[in-house]
Parts: C-alpha cells; structure tokens; sequence
C-alpha cells in the first residue's frame, strides 16, 4: 500500500527547493508570494519542522527572520528546547570560536534590544550552552562562547597571565633560565677541540632543547609549549644577550653572545632618556631639571 506524503514534508521540499537559490536566506513574506495556495500556518509548521532537521537555520535582519539552508558539512550544535531568538544568538556565538564575541555585536547582529538580549544570555549560561570569558585586550568587557570551548590565547593571554594579570616574576624567571641554558652551552662548546666552527655550531641551540631544560627544572605551574619558549628567547635576543640564526627550513637557532658594553652608558641611565614630559622641559616654567626628584635621585 502506498503511503500518502505527510503535507507538512511536502511543502518543507518545495520550501526547500526556493531555498536553493537564497544563499542570503528568505523570509516567510517571500515564501508567501511563491507558494499562494499554502496557508501561512502550514508554512510556519514546514518551517519548524525543518529547523528542528537542521535542514535550515535562523537568520535575523534588521527585524525580519530569514531562513536558509545550513551547510551539510557544518554540524550542527544548537540546543534543543530553544526558541527563535535563542537560536539566533547561539548561533551568533558559535560564530564567534574560541575568539568569543563581545555582547555589542551580538546585538547588531541579533538586532535584539539589550534587555532581551542580556535575557537570552542569562537562559544560555544557566543551562551552561555559553560561558563568558574576560579577555586581557580589555579588562572591563567579556566575551561570549560555546561553554565546551577552550579560549584562545588571544583571550586570556597565554601562559603569562593569570586571572587578567601579566606574571612579570615569572617571565623574569623564563627569561633568566632560558639565557643559563644558552650561556651553558656556549660555555661548554668553548671546551670543544674540533675547531672554532664545530663549536659555534654546538652552542646553538633549538627551542625544543630549551623547551626540555626549562621542562626538566619543574619551575612552571602552566604547561609551557614551544611557541611559548620561542617568545621568551625572543626577548633574549631583544634585550642584546643572545642571537637568532634562521635556519634554511624556516626554524631558528639561538646562541648566547657577549654584549658590547659591559655597562650602561650614563645617558642610557640618565632618567631624561625614559621621562614621558622632557619635551615640556627646559630651564623656566614649571618642569626644569633643578626640580626634577628623578635627577636629584640620579645624582645621589
């Protein structure tokens, strides 16, 4: 016996079939005029029916939902139980990766008042879909992820922020281990006899020889990886005491070297080269170096 189609499915096909050729997606005023002899509730069921196939997504614009055919290959993530607006912000969200999203563009986006939108936020975090993150590019602000994400360091800093605060004692301590490790090794190569080239190529080092140094000193909380060791030796070489030496596949060696001076010169250490006003002083007026406190300390 043939089994009649369900009407709802054959009228979610021919929505469907008008989809196709809306890639920016088409609103339920748009599916009146193409399908005239289908009432608008049996459209609005089609239209349920697919979303809940994940056949199609919401959109929002200006204050208008539109429809349009999800990707095949994206899979699908949102939450069940959920309405329209509801779906529209986790998907708006989801967007977002692991970068987040900050709540003022979710509301250009969604085109939702903020009342609501803070609202919708709250039912999202309570039933722990989204989670909000502080991000170190801005104290203050938050942004918006799936809650299974793991941020981005980009987000929360790396390995050398805690809780939004820059470890500087910890980056001071990478810092001085990672240039031991060089200084050793360049050391040890000077007791080498196989002549001045072997021994310079013996006091390189790579990232993942320091990576296993500073590993094996059990001196950090955080797991550290590579690129985290490579920023450190970066500041090595920014402060004068190591080089970098690029390498034909694109990796770098580092070596400790001996700094040109031994000592900073006095107009380094004069507090004029690092005064934020010395433009505003001179000899009158109310920044002079008579009075200036950082030069009378200088000179004691």
């Amino acid at each position: 016996m043939d089994v009649k189609p369900n009407v709802s499915d054959v009228i979610g096909k021919e929505i469907l079939n008008y989809a196709q050729d809306k890639p920016n997606g088409l609103s339920i005023e748009e599916l009146v005029v193409v399908m005239p002899n289908v009432a608008q509730e049996q459209l609005v069921a089609a239209i349920n029916k697919l979303i809940q196939q994940c056949q199609i997504e919401i959109l929002k614009k200006n204050n208008s939902l539109l429809y349009r055919i999800k990707d095949p290959t994206k899979k699908s993530s949102v939450p069940k139980g959920a309405d329209n607006e509801e779906k529209i912000v986790y998907s708006i969200i989801e967007e977002g990766g692991n970068k987040g999203i900050w709540i003022r563009d979710i509301r250009v986006k969604s085109n939702l008042i903020m009342t609501q939108l803070n609202k919708i936020l709250k039912n999202l975090e309570n039933k722990k879909l989204i989670k909000a993150v502080k991000s170190v590019n801005a104290s203050k602000k938050k942004v918006y992820m799936l809650f299974n994400l793991e941020p981005d360091r980009s987000v929360t800093g790396g390995a050398w922020y805690q809780d939004q605060d820059f470890e500087a004692e910890f980056v001071d301590v990478l810092n001085q281990q990672s240039l031991r490790f060089l200084q050793m090794r360049k050391t040890s190569a000077k007791e080498l006899k196989e002549g001045p080239l072997a021994a310079m190529k013996f006091a390189c080092c790579s990232v993942q020889e320091v990576h296993k140094f500073i590993s094996e000193l059990g001196i950090s909380k955080v797991n550290l990886d590579e690129d985290d060791l490579e920023t450190i030796l970066k500041t090595v070489v920014y402060d004068g005491k190591a080089e970098r030496i690029v390498q034909m596949d694109g990796k770098s060696l580092y070596r400790a070297i001996d700094s040109p001076l031994a000592s900073a010169p006095g107009l380094v250490q004069m507090p004029c080269g690092i005064c934020p006003i010395i433009k505003n002083c001179s000899t009158t007026g109310e920044v002079t170096p008579k009075s200036c406190q950082y030069m009378a300390d200088w000179l004691e």
